[in-house]
């Protein structure tokens, strides 16, 4: 099953709006197949590893990361397929989340004389399918809040500088989240200091999008989200009060405008942003901030996943661009308590992910 995980991480950030599985064939305690999920509307991983078998699975077990499917779809039922082709045994790391079809398909197996067994290394199997999962229940995706801080809490100097706070070992491990996410989300502010491309540089992720939240018309139409090989891949959400000649510039090369209503201070809700890029099917969004994009994600309670990474270092500086800014101020008694649920060392730094 441990197998059937990794396959299926390969194909995080791939396979939206289905969630990434993997497979894996043995008989007689050898390997004879293995596959994954690797596009919606491609071979399921089950078919993928069955169709890849060196030898007839007959007899053998399949390992699967999540409940074969059971009904017709854009592909058929997964369950028809290892019946036909003889299996003894099915395992399976979680139950589909769909009321409908939760156990229907470990049912049809079971009433076809396979032996199933459910639950195996459940946690996870259940971390790979989290946010199809919420995507599934809300039409939101899952939303994972990433900053580089000080261990003051600065993401930036007074200027805006913030390259670099954190060393190239966590800069590596962002861009493997990147590669797993659907999108990356920054807030203007982000793009107008740094202009970054929001790209995954170390890896082949021609899926992913990229996500700005502009309400004032601020960003340049000569940034690189605007203007490089991936713009018709950048969705800008501005407000509806943003001048018609910024919006056509924004577009000029591809790039997707959404346009929204703004509050009475001039702020886009980002619940509202969340649940049209939920429409879009996107499953996964990595927030890389600024400061008043995190801010406002963390006051609407939006925030699935904080990874926070902390350089050994102190700015010291009060004037310096806070992690979490924009908030009203809470008595301690009311302050949000999270969970860690994972600590880890890149290079220099900790990276701390809680929910």
């Amino acid at each position: 099953m441990q197998r059937a995980v990794e396959l299926a991480r390969l194909s995080e950030g791939y396979t939206r709006p289905n969630p990434p599985v993997g497979a894996v064939v043995v008989k007689d305690g050898r390997t004879i197949g293995e596959g994954r999920h690797e596009y919606a509307g491609g071979p399921h991983a089950e078919v993928a590893a069955l169709d890849s078998c060196s030898e007839s699975p007959e007899g053998a077990a399949i390992y699967v990361t999540l409940e074969p499917c059971s009904t017709h779809g854009r592909t058929p039922p997964c369950t028809e397929r290892i019946i036909k082709e003889q299996l003894d045994r099915v395992v399976v790391g979680c139950e589909d989340c769909f009321e409908k079809h939760r156990g229907a398909g470990l049912r049809i197996l079971k009433e076809h004389g396979l032996e199933v067994l459910s639950g195996v290394c459940a946690n996870d199997t259940l971390e790979l399918v989290t946010p199809f999962f919420k995507h599934v229940d809300t039409g939101l995706p899952f939303l994972t809040l990433k900053l580089g801080m000080t261990l003051d809490g600065c993401i930036a100097d007074r200027t805006g500088r913030s390259q670099w706070i954190t060393g190239a070992d966590s800069r590596a491990e962002v861009q493997r989240m990147r590669r797993r996410a659907d999108a990356v989300m920054v807030g203007s502010q982000t793009v107008i200091s740094d202009d970054p491309s929001l790209l995954c540089r170390d890896y082949d992720a021609d899926n992913l999008m990229r996500v700005v939240v502009d309400s004032k018309g601020a960003i340049s139409a000569s940034s690189r989200i605007l203007t490089d090989q991936a713009a018709e891949r950048t969705i800008v959400f501005t407000s509806v009060e943003t001048p018609v000649a910024i919006i056509d510039a924004w577009r000029s090369n591809g790039s997707v405008v959404e346009l929204l209503k703004p509050a009475p201070n001039g702020s886009l809700s980002v619940k509202d942003i969340l649940r049209e890029l939920g429409s879009m099917n996107l499953m996964h969004v990595l927030c890389e901030g600024g400061g008043g994009l995190a801010g406002a994600l963390h006051a609407e309670k939006q925030v699935d996943e904080y990874a926070l990474f902390y350089a050994p270092a102190v700015l010291g500086d009060l004037k310096a661009r806070r992690g979490f800014a924009g908030t009203d101020a809470s008595p301690l008694a009311e302050m949000d308590r999270l969970k860690i649920r994972d600590l880890r060392r890149f290079g220099d730094d900790i990276c701390v992910r809680l929910r």
